[in-house]
Parts: structure tokens; sequence; C-alpha cells
């Protein structure tokens, strides 16, 4: 069993072309023995974001704090604490933080090499 608050999980900074203030932690994944799934956390500073990609896997989303937005099916949409958002595997994505930051939970296959070694979003 592993039981990790959140607020005490070191973050690094996310080393992708086109990142700008994001930093991650991995919350549960292969290195606690987690078989199937990676629970990332991700802050993106205020007026930052993550890289423009998409990939071969489907992840999901939950917004803890802040607010921005996603691109998301050619799409900008808001973004606000509470929200959850599906993304398709190769869509292509980013998410942008607003002035006051974002904060969010990303839950991806640890299957497809991206729990530990891929801090993209």
């Amino acid at each position: 069993m592993v039981i990790r608050n959140i607020d005490q999980v070191p973050l690094q900074p996310v080393q992708m072309a086109g990142v700008n203030g994001a930093t991650m932690a991995i919350m549960v994944g292969r290195g606690d023995g987690a078989p199937n799934f990676a629970l990332r956390q991700f802050r993106v500073e205020g007026g930052g974001n993550t890289p423009r990609h998409a990939h071969d896997y489907e992840h999901e989303v939950f917004i803890v704090s802040g607010s921005g937005t996603v691109l998301l099916g050619g799409t900008e949409q808001p973004l606000r604490a509470g929200d959850v958002i599906y993304v398709p595997a190769d869509h292509e994505h980013q998410f942008k933080a607003s002035a006051e930051g974002l904060r969010f939970l990303c839950l991806v296959p640890v299957t497809r090499n991206c729990g530990e070694d891929t801090p993209g979003s």
C-alpha cells in the first residue's frame, strides 16, 4: 500500500520542448509496484503551459486547483478546479495556466512507458 500527500512529493521541471513553467511529480507509479497506471501531479505556473503534443494512449485529468485552458480537438476550452478531462489517444492537447496557475492530476497507463519516463501530460 502507498499513501502520499500531494503537498509532500517533490516536483521536478518538465523537460520537453514547448514547456513553460511546468513541474511534475509521480504520485504512484511503476516504482511503487503499480502494474497498470501511473498517477502524476502537474503544476503550471501562472501564464505557463505544458507542451502541445499527442501520443498513442489516453489519459484522464482532474483539475485540483487554479484555472486555465486545455487545447483539445483543435479548440481551447476553459478549465477550473473540479473539472475532469478525458484526452483520447492520438489527440493533440496542451494545458495553459491562467495568472493564478494550474494544478492537476493525470492518470496514464504505465505499459505505454509514460509513468516515470515521459513527463509531458
